[in-house]
């Protein structure tokens, strides 16, 4: 081979490279070991195993594009829907279409829509706020979505006040707040458990036990989990407090916050439009999200109005865009909740059912880019306890934890695993005898933790 010829391979062989290293590529929960997801249906605390492969089923990438293959379904147990929605977690077909090098949108501002806007890095799909209901002027009365006539000029008219999903079907949430759109099943919020939140404003985690996709850690800077459909990272709710790495971790801030009105009458913009329903006890201040307005802050750990900012993360050292799943001091989600109203990038996904190029495809044992063993933390609770030990991994997991539970003298009681993507797992202690017990978790055969449990 001459010299010119060698040039454009060389130029090949260094974009295969650079894309091998990107986290868009090497981020994802690839499932290896077969898992399949499991539901839980209303008046039955026993979940069902389903037949549908869990988190990602592969990655392949081009020079411009990535291409993840999944199902949809989570690791953790989805379900039940206590809102009335008949539908359960379905398999999904195709691949999510995501650009490799996004771009600033320097027009104007392509706001989120209906459906998939985004994915989680376990293959499951991110909505915006909406949830396909909103206030119809004329009738004055709500319109759109199950149960409600349809909206004046049909589901792509925009209205003048659009219903919020986080507040009006909060009911209809599983534990790992989620549920499904015609089997779609997706989070419009930050994907940790109802019952990890400071302040626990659903029960549904203690009538159906199960989790989320990560655990809120306060002390580190929060896991890459997803990307939007511009392209850009999506994080949990801490990060470094200046966009520069500096400044410690900290909780990063909405700059949305609600409006102080009684009567919705005018936008933010002070736009006046037909009136919606006056802020009451069944249409309270957040049901809309016209309730909302955005002030621009100048302390570097809040967010610009499309709830991102340009800052250093663990994954892009460099720095990059980067939108954060948004919570309150409480940790319930915080509007706009992940991404929105408007994408900051240009929106180039998509979902497609084939692939039309030459693609590589990403094989985890290459990567070097994924977190260790040492960076998780497990905590066990109640202990002591009577009943059973649930054992929680904080973060996000990307391997399988294998948790035992040995007597006194070593001898091995019961096992149990916490799965990727993925945080907790429970050990049953009511046909123990009373005593200490030694709670051991480990991945890969590295010891995360092992700690000493009292069986009352």
């Amino acid at each position: 081979m001459n010299k010119i010829s060698l040039i454009p391979a060389l130029l090949l062989l260094g974009l295969s490279l650079r894309a091998q290293t990107s986290p868009a590529i090497t981020s994802w929960l690839l499932n290896t070991t077969g898992i399949t997801g499991r539901h839980y249906v209303q008046g039955n605390p026993a979940p069902i195993q389903d037949n549908s492969p869990a988190n990602v089923q592969s990655v392949q990438y081009s020079g411009n594009w990535v291409y993840v293959k999944s199902a949809g379904i989570p690791s953790y147990i989805t379900g039940p829907f206590l809102d009335g929605n008949p539908s359960i977690a379905q398999p999904q077909t195709g691949y999510f279409k995501l650009p490799l090098q996004p771009v600033q949108n320097t027009g104007t501002p392509t706001g989120t829509t209906g459906g998939n806007i985004g994915i989680f890095i376990n293959g499951v799909a991110l909505f915006d706020y909406r949830d396909g209901v909103a206030w119809n002027t004329n009738t004055n009365s709500l319109c759109g979505g199950p149960g409600n006539p349809p909206c004046p000029g049909g589901p792509a008219t925009a209205q003048s006040w659009n219903r919020d999903a986080i507040l009006a079907e909060r009911v209809g949430f599983d534990c790992a707040k989620g549920h499904p759109a015609m089997g779609n099943y997706h989070h419009h919020q930050n994907p940790s458990a109802f019952n990890l939140d400071l302040d626990v404003i659903s029960n549904i985690c203690d009538l159906y036990l199960a989790d989320g996709l990560y655990a809120i850690d306060s002390t580190t800077h929060a896991p890459l989990i997803g990307y939007a459909y511009d392209g850009f990272p999506i994080y949990g709710a801490y990060g470094y407090k200046n966009p520069d790495g500096t400044g410690g971790i900290t909780r990063i801030k909405s700059g949305y916050q609600l409006r102080s009105i009684t009567a919705r009458t005018h936008h933010a913009n002070g736009n006046d439009v037909p009136d919606g329903p006056l802020v009451s006890s069944t249409y309270p201040l957040g049901y809309f999200r016209e309730d909302y307005e955005f002030i621009a802050h100048t302390e570097a750990d809040y967010l610009d109005e499309h709830n991102g900012r340009f800052c250093v993360t663990p994954d892009y050292p460099q720095g990059i865009y980067a939108y954060f799943a948004t919570v309150d001091e409480e940790w319930n989600s915080a509007y706009p909740y992940v991404v929105g109203p408007t994408f900051y990038g240009v929106r180039t996904a998509s979902k497609v059912q084939t692939i039309s190029e030459p693609v590589t495809t990403w094989n985890p044992s290459s990567s070097t880019t994924m977190a260790g063993a040492t960076d998780l933390k497990v905590g066990i609770f109640p202990n002591p306890s009577a009943e059973f030990f649930a054992v929680q991994v904080r973060g996000m997991l990307e391997n399988e934890v294998l948790v035992q539970l040995f007597s006194e003298n070593g001898a091995l009681i019961q096992e149990a695993t916490i799965q990727p993507g993925s945080t907790i797992c429970y050990l049953d202690a009511r046909t123990l005898y009373a005593g200490v017990y030694t709670v051991a978790a480990s991945t890969k055969g590295r010891v995360l933790s092992a700690e000493k449990v009292v069986v009352e």
